[in-house]
Order: structure tokens, then C-alpha cells, then sequence
């Protein structure tokens, strides 16, 4: 299922895998593993922060947040590869 099913829903922080999904439709190949993974946390956050439908703030955020975020989308580009 691709984000654009998703986009009804509210998505907070604790919903890596549909963050995960919603960065790789955003941003497709762009990004491979080892590139998703040196992303800094300031602009993943601000990324995240676009995605349609997410309600989170920027106060909820973690770093734990952060890192499971980038190991899905990590998983999400391998699935597509």
C-alpha cells in the first residue's frame, strides 16, 4: 500500500513504518541506504514534519523517533529495489 492510501489517516511519531513509506514516495531513489542513513536528524524532522496528515510536533520528537524512522525507510528502499 502506498502513502497516498494512507493520507486520510493521522500520522504521529510513533508511526515510523508510514513515515518511512511517506519519505520513499516523497523522495523515491533518491536516497539509497547508506545516504538515508547520513541524513541529519534536523532536516529528517522537517521532512517528516510535511508529510501529508502528520499531526506530531516538533517537541514530541526523539531521537529514538528519528532512528527508527531512517531504519524503515531503510527497510521501505530495499523492498522497492
Amino acid at each position: 500500500m502506498g502513502f497516498e492510501e494512507l493520507t486520510d489517516l493521522p500520522i504521529t511519531w510513533a508511526d515510523h513504518e508510514d513515515i518511512a513509506i511517506g519519505l520513499y514516495d516523497k523522495f523515491g531513489d533518491d536516497f539509497v541506504e547508506g545516504k538515508i542513513y547520513r541524513i541529519r536528524f534536523t532536516e529528517l524532522l522537517e521532512w517528516v514534519m510535511s508529510l501529508p496528515n502528520f499531526t506530531g510536533t516538533k517537541e514530541e520528537c526523539n531521537e529514538n523517533h528519528l532512528e527508527q524512522i531512517q531504519a524503515k525507510w531503510v527497510y521501505e528502499w530495499r523492498d522497492n529495489q
